[in-house]
């Protein structure tokens, strides 16, 4: 499983243009077969941070997910609001592990 964490941070009054743009985007991935998880948060200290989980079956359910027509849709909004910082990072995920101290 793949685990794609993303940052972008916008101007604060662009929160509920932000989320506007998000929603379709959130709710199309979700429906993609090959998405475990996706969601997006904006941090409760951070206001202007946005933050972004994916969790993804393999590499090849999100190499189809970037050739979507929403994620086009979605990309070309989100230039048109001009993120102050975006960050995308990808990583593979290993086996659960138990939490430690966790009783």
């Amino acid at each position: 499983m793949l685990v794609v964490l993303a940052e972008a941070r916008f101007d604060a009054s662009q929160t509920d243009e932000v989320r506007k743009v998000a929603r379709p985007m959130i709710e199309a991935s979700r429906a993609e077969p090959g998405c475990a998880g996706y969601d997006y948060a904006f941090d409760l200290l951070e206001p202007d941070l946005m933050r972004v989980r994916e969790l993804w079956r393999d590499e090849q359910a999100l190499k189809d997910h970037f050739a979507t027509p929403h994620m086009a849709a979605f990309l070309k909004s989100l230039r048109s609001l001009r993120p102050v910082s975006v960050s995308v990072r990808c990583y593979e995920l290993g086996p659960e592990r138990k939490m430690p101290n966790a009783s």
